[in-house]
């Protein structure tokens, strides 16, 4: 039976992700900070089609924590088959009001959280058959959001990142991205927002976390991709 570990699993993409994982036969750990009662309920459903489930809760700004939780999934783990880096934040806050704060702790959690936990499952990661690491990052890693320089900044990092350990982790361990668009709005924006952004979606709506779960199942199930950035978003990144 094959083994995933997704980070950021209670809600949104993090939970549609592990569910579609789930269905496709993988037992899963799922971490989250501070979705837990949501993160119960998606085990609880992955369950029950007969999957076993182990969850985790850690603070990924914090990295003594990130340390301490890929310590305990390698002595509990031995072997991982996936590992799905989907935890992160989102904030919009004017250049000029960011300060190191903010700065420090949104890479911490979005870019550093995956660089040093993927180190510290390499053990697990090696010695499984047929590895591979996803990386859930954002078009705005290559076009970037009026307002977002710190969010565009990680998941810039992000997206080289993955090609970067997809050189370096190859041929054993497989590394790639999925970069959603315009995929189920942030509860803050007012309906004139959204249709200000749904008139540049070629599409002509928004996605749902299910459109991320399924590009992030392909990927896991495709030998002899790597390095590769999978943009889920109507199209959006064409006309941006």
């Amino acid at each position: 039976m094959s083994k995933a570990f997704v980070t950021g699993a209670g809600i949104r993409v993090g939970r549609a992700t592990a569910l579609a994982l789930a269905h496709a036969g993988y037992d899963l750990v799922l971490h989250a900070h501070a979705s837990v009662d949501a993160l119960e309920e998606v085990a609880a459903q992955a369950r029950a089609l007969g999957r076993q489930v182990d969850l985790r809760t850690a603070d990924l700004s914090d990295p003594d924590a990130v340390d301490r939780l890929a310590a305990a999934l390698r002595a509990e783990h031995p072997a991982l088959d996936l590992v799905v880096h989907n935890a992160g934040i989102f904030e919009r806050v004017p250049f000029a009001r960011i300060d190191r704060a903010r700065y420090r702790r949104m890479q911490a959690i979005n870019l550093e959280a995956p660089f040093f936990l993927t180190q510290g499952l390499l053990p697990s990661l090696l010695a499984a058959p047929a590895p591979c690491v996803i990386h859930v990052t954002d078009i705005a890693a290559e076009r970037p959001y009026d307002e977002y320089a710190h969010y565009s900044v990680s998941k810039a990092g992000l997206l080289m990142l993955t090609r970067a350990l997809a050189v370096e982790l190859g041929p054993k361990v497989r590394v790639n991205g999925v970069a959603p668009g315009t995929v189920a709005f942030p509860p803050d924006y007012d309906e004139a927002t959204k249709q200000s952004i749904l008139a540049r979606v070629p599409m002509g709506r928004e996605g749902d976390p299910e459109d991320v779960a399924r590009a992030v199942l392909f990927l896991a199930q495709q030998p002899y991709v790597t390095g590769q950035v999978i943009n889920v978003d109507g199209g959006r990144s064409v006309v941006l």
